[in-house]
């Protein structure tokens, strides 16, 4: 259970902080224009990035790049199931009509319907997580330009 407290408290944190974005969006009435879905790779970079510095930072000895990988990739998996949920809730439950009007096109053409939205949500999050971790951690993991790694070389 260690090992899932920084993943778990960073990711319903993203979570939070989607979700709150979302419902703002949705308070002015722009929460059906796809184009401001491009903030939610800030929210999600900015908490895997914060996720990882928080792991680094617990780690007394050397800080190994599976280790920040994991952290990376558990923290925006929980974060994308979390506003997964919300979102499922939100377009079924709370705003039946939000559909119609975010798929205005797709949904009379291609017969596009709630599961398939959910589906892409996730995709979504879960390629946005996998991208910025892999990102990120070019810049957290150990360098090889060492005297100890000079050893090494041919």
């Amino acid at each position: 259970m260690k090992n899932i407290g920084i993943p778990a408290k960073f990711g319903i944190m993203i979570a939070v902080g989607l979700i709150v974005y979302f419902l703002a969006l949705s308070l002015v009435g722009l929460h059906t224009n796809p184009l401001f879905s491009f903030l939610n790779g800030a929210i999600m970079g900015l908490g895997i990035w914060l996720a990882i510095k928080a792991k680094q930072s617990s780690k007394s000895g050397r800080f190994k790049y599976a280790q920040g990988f994991t952290t990376g990739l558990v923290t925006g998996f929980i974060a994308t199931t979390i506003f997964t949920v919300f979102f499922a809730i939100y377009a079924s439950e709370l705003n039946p009509d939000f559909l119609d009007q975010y798929l205005t096109v797709w949904r009379s053409d291609y017969k596009t319907g709630l599961g398939v939205t959910l589906f892409t949500v996730y995709a979504m999050g879960a390629a946005s997580t996998f991208a910025l971790t892999l990102a990120f951690m070019q810049l957290f993991k150990n360098s090889w330009n060492t005297q100890e790694a000079e050893k090494h070389t041919l």
